[in-house]
């Protein structure tokens, strides 16, 4: 359990002070996930825990704590519910009810409650804050006096009001990320949760208020009982997430991929509300595993997402069986078979692997390493004597979008074949952190990782280059996993082109096999198909939600279908990050710049001219500084400009396929290549 530290000298004042503080449910016993929902996880009975420390003139110290010497009250919260929403009666406020002397007429004492204090623990990422206000693009009202508002972003966070009214008249806020045909919130795909908001007035001149422990995921908001005072100024949408710090930048010359990419930021700050969710609407909005697994290299070059992150990782350990089963979510919560999944239990290896790359933290992969081994342990004995890992339910690539719509894990490619690659994938990167950490089980591990691999081979290799499973995320997962050999690659790179090309440029891979089919492609010198893939404007394709004006990353490729009809399917997310994986391909591929080693002690930079845009820049705030790539092309001729923090080398990539070693610095550089026409 985490506890926060402010800063009340600002507050102080001279003569008495009092400190006040609201309570409420949240995670600790609200409702959480579908399906109705469970309460009471962590407790039945709220509590509250505080001391001020003052340190005097003189050096001293005085410490007032919570005790038996406290009271309590009923507040004007009178409801509150991450699923539900918050109800607010202002009638019911005590003015100055947290100020020397008010009045607290009515009030109890507290009940002491007897706490394990050994169980705190300091945060180890920034505070849950606002971060921006959006005021609405759009107001309409209705025949019958609501009004629909439209913020122009898919965000998450809560909505303030200043209104102005009778007493005991009541405002009402409801939210939804998409409008039905009709031009009404289409609320179907948020299930079990209402997200609705009522404040109840008190009858002041003007009041302003905006929950406190609530929040949602929305674009639209309809607002009843308003009457006809002004909007303008008065209801402002207020973005709330992990206040982390922003550390990665992508632009180019194409506005689509653009959008692409900002819709992959804000799907992010969306998701990093204290940990990292799937979606942030509906009545789910858990820390599923294998959303961050795919997403995490992404995540941490966007944001300073290592202390988030790190907790996260720190409660994976704690919900972990002990027989090595990381759940489905994390934290776990009834619902699902606490069951091993391949792709989602794997991030108790591949998530610290990612961030490592990013942060260079030894001391993550040291702390992690109990859980990361127990899960790569439990896939080796699941995988038998013949080092195939077929006897598990598995959701495989979930959300193929061949997948019919009530059985989203019955796509294209065997989950038995995906949970083989998972598992020699997870043994090479455990073996990688045993050598990092200098651990002796590394030549053991890394046999390991071997038999793994030969496993997947002998089972799902049918001939040079051809999987049992003739489907694009087969082959870009072997591909991207080191199963093949080299004269093997090629010829499964061919047959994944070939593929693409079979299904007119489109993709058929669900939340596995996208994150490496641009990567595999590339790899295996089809560029061009990858590229044909990125730019696809139909559904399934990256580019169709931008084109039907999307402003977040979808769960699935068509949530929102042609005709404008929002998906019938019963998981239909207009806010998943998964399928934004795609923008760490961008950052490495379109605008050219990686790391070659943890931490970006060394830096990869190959100008990405030939990927069909005419300029790219990215840049990144690495631990050594800010390294970052510009580049442009007219016609035959590329420029470059290039950054190389202190305390970094750089490895310059030029169209001719040499390499330049940078020191530190700012570098100029200009080719001329061939011409494209």
């Amino acid at each position: 359990m985490r506890y926060y530290t402010y800063d009340v000298t600002g507050l102080v004042r001279e003569g008495g002070n009092a400190i006040g503080a609201f309570l409420a449910d949240g995670w600790f016993r609200g409702r959480l996930g579908f399906g109705g929902g469970h309460t009471n996880l962590y407790g039945e009975r709220t509590a509250f825990a505080a001391q001020l420390e003052v340190t005097h003139v003189d050096g001293t110290r005085t410490v007032i704590a919570t005790g038996p010497d406290w009271w309590a009250e009923r507040s004007p919260i009178l409801t509150s519910g991450l699923l539900e929403g918050e109800a607010y009666d202002a009638r019911d406020e005590v003015p100055q009810w947290s100020s020397p002397g008010a009045g607290l007429t009515g009030w109890a004492p507290v009940a002491k409650r007897d706490f394990a204090f050994d169980a705190l623990v300091a945060p180890t990422g920034p505070p849950v804050r606002c971060t921006q206000a959006i005021e609405p693009v759009d107001i309409r009202r209705t025949a019958d006096g609501r009004l629909i508002l439209d913020f122009g972003q898919n965000l998450v966070g809560r909505i303030r009001i200043t209104t102005e009214g009778a007493a005991g008249e009541t405002v009402q806020l409801r939210h939804a990320e998409v409008l039905d045909q009709d031009g009404e919130l289409c609320t179907r795909p948020l299930r079990g949760a209402f997200a609705t908001d009522r404040y109840t007035r008190k009858g002041g001149p003007t009041e302003t208020w905006e929950p406190r422990f609530t929040i949602h995921g929305f674009r639209y908001a309809e607002v009843s009982g308003w009457g006809d005072a002004p909007v303008e100024g008065r209801i402002t949408a207020r973005v709330l997430h992990t206040d982390m710090r922003r550390t990665g930048w992508f632009s180019s010359s194409d506005p689509l991929l653009d959008r692409l990419h900002e819709n992959v930021v804000w799907s992010m700050r969306g998701n990093f509300v204290d940990l990292p969710t799937d979606c942030p609407q509906r009545d789910e909005r858990l820390g599923w595993t294998g959303d961050i697994q795919v997403f995490a290299p992404t995540a941490a070059f966007l944001y300073d997402c290592a202390g988030l992150l790190g907790s996260w990782l720190q409660d994976v350990a704690a919900e972990q069986h002990d027989d090595g089963t990381v759940p489905w979510y994390v934290p776990s919560i009834p619902g699902w078979k606490p069951e091993p999944g391949a792709g989602w239990g794997d991030a108790a290896v591949l998530v610290p692997w990612a961030l490592h790359q990013r942060f260079a933290d030894a001391d993550l992969l040291r702390r992690q390493w109990p859980s990361a081994a127990a899960w790569a342990d439990l896939q080796h004995r699941l995988a038998g004597d013949d080092h195939v890992w077929d006897g598990s339910f598995q959701l495989g690539d979930w959300l193929d979008p061949t997948a019919p719509p009530d059985d989203p894990a019955n796509g294209l490619t065997d989950p038995h074949l995906v949970a083989t690659a998972y598992y020699a994938r997870s043994a090479a990167v455990l073996a990688a952190m045993a050598a990092e950490l200098r651990f002796e089980q590394e030549a053991d591990l890394s046999e390991r990782a071997s038999l793994a691999r030969n496993g997947f081979r002998s089972r799902y290799r049918t001939g040079p280059g051809r999987l049992s499973s003739d489907s694009q995320t087969a082959y870009a997962i072997a591909i991207m996993f080191d199963l093949l050999d080299p004269e093997e690659e090629a010829a499964a790179g061919r047959r994944l082109a070939e593929l693409v090309r079979e299904a007119d440029d489109h993709l058929t891979t669900g939340f596995l096999g996208t994150p490496v089919l641009l990567d595999a492609l590339t790899r295996t010198g089809h560029l061009d198909v990858a590229l044909a893939l990125l730019q696809q404007r139909t559904a399934p394709g990256w580019l169709y939600p931008v084109t039907m004006g999307a402003t977040t990353i979808w769960e699935r490729w068509d949530s929102l279908l042609p005709s404008g009809e929002v998906n019938p399917g019963d998981m239909t997310s207009f806010n998943h990050y998964a399928f934004g994986a795609v923008a760490d391909w961008m950052h490495r591929t379109i605008a050219g710049m990686s790391a070659a080693a943890p931490g970006w002690r060394s830096i990869r930079y190959r100008p990405g001219f030939d990927t069909g845009v005419t300029a790219a820049q990215a840049a990144c705030d690495t631990p050594y500084g800010r390294a970052s790539i510009d580049w442009s092309r007219t016609e035959d001729l590329v420029k470059a400009e290039i950054r190389v923090p202190i305390g970094a080398e750089g490895l310059l990539q030029d169209p001719a396929g040499g390499t330049e070693v940078l020191p530190p610095g700012l570098h100029r550089r200009s080719w001329t290549v061939e011409s494209e026409t």
